[in-house]
């Protein structure tokens, strides 16, 4: 059973950053992808960005593409998010997710996961 745990959520001011993090773990898991989702009060859950486990190959939302970052580390099961230029508009909770299935067609849609984390809260202030 493969377990997320997330965390480095918090409040932030406008301008700042932040590093969020999610490990893996549990017996025996195979882990295709990894990445990133948020949810915004009101709002529905959107892709951020996730990373091919096999391949490193990153993705992107188009409109999280310069301000943020993700990156792994293989050793500790960790994936990463770096959130740079933050704006009130990234208040989300950040769930972190995981696809222990091969063959995942696209990586922006959240059914092609099928482990997610608890969340952590991020918010910033203008």
């Amino acid at each position: 059973q493969l377990q997320l745990i997330e965390s480095g959520g918090g409040l932030v001011q406008a301008g700042g950053s932040l590093r969020l993090s999610c490990v893996a773990s549990g017996r025996s898991f195979t882990t295709y992808a990894m990445g990133w989702f948020r949810q915004a009060p009101g709002k529905e859950r959107e892709f951020v960005a996730t990373i091919n486990w096999r391949s490193g190959r990153l993705y992107y939302a188009n409109s999280m593409k310069g301000r943020f970052t993700i990156s792994r580390d293989i050793a500790k099961n960790t994936v990463y998010l770096q959130m740079n230029i933050v704006t009130p508009e990234d208040t989300a909770v950040y769930y972190c997710a995981a696809d222990s299935s091969p063959g995942i067609v696209n990586y922006g849609l959240g059914t092609e996961y099928d482990h997610w984390g608890q969340g952590t809260q991020v918010t910033v202030s203008s």
